[in-house]
């Protein structure tokens, strides 16, 4: 039996990093995550790009965009959403998950899901960087796994 199985190192691949501005203070924190853990990896800074959005709404339209150019062998989206005290969380959520995945499947490209979706700025902070880790850094991974393993399936 042959199994396949992405590596955290890739060579030769270029990466974008799409982080929503909303709940900035948040989203960077994700970022210097994503970031370190591509460096860590060695990932150049001559092969990250950072593209900025209004919110996690957008994220998937900017994807889609950067996709349809072929410059990147995978993306990392990154935002965070906090529940408020109306219906408005849940779509948000849920159109820009779905939209990531229908980007990553159109395109056949690895999009690591770094949006966090919390009930509270507490839970948002805590898996930014400081109780649960660093959702941006775990999305990063993820891309970078896929995108290995991507390279060993023939097309």
């Amino acid at each position: 039996m042959r199994t396949l199985e992405g590596q955290l190192n890739v060579r030769d691949a270029k990466f974008c990093i799409l982080a929503a501005r909303f709940n900035d203070r948040i989203v960077e924190d994700l970022v210097r995550g994503a970031l370190d853990a591509l460096r860590r990896h060695g990932i150049p800074d001559t092969a990250i790009d950072m593209v900025r959005v209004p919110g996690a709404y957008e994220l998937p339209l900017a994807a889609k965009k950067l996709a349809r150019t072929r410059q990147y062998d995978g993306l990392v989206a990154l935002g965070a959403v906090i529940r408020g005290a109306t219906p408005h969380f849940d779509y948000v959520c849920g159109e820009c998950a779905a939209g990531l995945a229908r980007v990553s499947l159109e395109f056949d490209l690895p999009v690591g899901f770094g949006v966090l979706t919390c009930d509270t700025v507490d839970q948002a902070v805590e898996r930014s960087g400081v109780k649960h880790g660093n959702k941006g850094a775990d999305a990063a991974l993820a891309a970078i796994e896929m995108v290995s393993l991507l390279r060993q399936i023939a097309p």
